[in-house]
This record gives structure tokens, C-alpha cells and sequence, in this order.
């Protein structure tokens, strides 16, 4: 394995990074009271990945059983106990445990206790999942067609 191609070409660097504190709102919040906090969004790192911070309520729940065909994604747990689903059994993943998915890999997560908990979660490449968090709770009042569309749009292939 061997580094990328070079993508920069400067000689001198360049002033560039960006600083987000940690007492930055989080720029969703969902019905059930869950932030999602878009720390790296595929636009701000020009594809290369996208990285959110989830902080889920007691009792959030989480998506079923799903796969996407062009991004992995990578699951990092912060506080709490965050229920993974690695594609063959469920465990209740704590500070500091770590599952990775690759493209195609089964997945799902939960928080089924009665505690709050947060991850982080990592796509790669970088895919615009910001109107995926922002949307994905009105697929109740979607036609057929348009939640098909929707999930299509998104790279989200449910498997229940």
C-alpha cells in the first residue's frame, strides 16, 4: 500500500485548517431531542470524508438493519452504551469501543438505555449525509416513491 497521489503541489503550506470548539451548537437536533453535530461535512474536506458527532437521548432507538454500496462507515463511541449491529450479532459498545463497516457491510445501531450516549460517526469517501440526518425523519410522510427515491439518493439499502 502506498500513499495517494499528491493533491497538493505548493512548496511553502499554506494557512487553511479549520477550529471548531467544543461548545459549538450542534447544527440538528431531532424530534427526539438527539443533536448531531457536523463537524466534517463532505463539502468542508472536498470529499475525502465526512465526520458527525451524535449525542442520542435516553431511549433514542436508531435505524434497522441497512448497507450502503459506496461509503463505509465507522463507528466511534464517546459516552454511554450505543447497541452496534456488526452484521452477524448486536453488542452494547461503550467509551472508547470502535466498529468499522466496510462498503456492503451490515449494520445497524441503537440507544435502547435509559442513559443519553454519543458517537462519532465516520464516512468515507465523503458523501452529503447532512440532508440525510436533516430529512430522514419525515420518510413517515413520503409516498412510496419518494421514500424509494429518497434512501436511493442517499445510499441506504434497508434489508427488514
Amino acid at each position: 500500500m502506498s500513499y495517494p497521489e499528491v493533491r497538493y503541489h505548493g512548496e511553502k503550506g499554506e494557512i487553511s485548517a479549520s477550529y471548531r470548539p467544543a461548545d459549538t451548537p450542534a447544527e440538528l437536533t431531532s424530534g427526539n431531542g438527539s443533536q448531531t453535530h457536523y463537524l466534517a461535512t463532505t463539502a468542508s474536506t472536498q470529499g475525502e470524508f465526512g465526520l458527525y458527532k451524535v449525542d442520542m437521548t435516553p431511549k433514542a432507538g436508531g435505524p434497522s438493519t441497512h448497507f450502503h454500496k459506496t461509503i463505509s462507515e465507522t463507528f466511534y463511541i464517546l459516552d454511554g452504551t450505543v447497541r452496534l449491529f456488526d452484521g452477524a450479532q448486536w453488542v452494547d459498545a461503550k467509551k472508547g469501543d470502535f466498529l468499522y463497516v466496510p462498503t456492503g457491510g451490515l449494520h445497524a445501531f441503537r440507544n435502547d438505555s435509559d442513559e443519553p450516549a454519543s458517537m462519532l460517526l465516520l464516512f468515507a469517501p465523503g458523501a452529503p449525509r447532512e440532508e440525510y440526518f436533516e430529512k430522514v425523519g419525515t420518510v413517515a410522510q413520503m409516498t412510496d416513491e419518494e421514500r424509494t427515491a429518497f434512501f436511493l439518493k442517499h445510499d441506504t439499502y434497508w434489508t427488514d
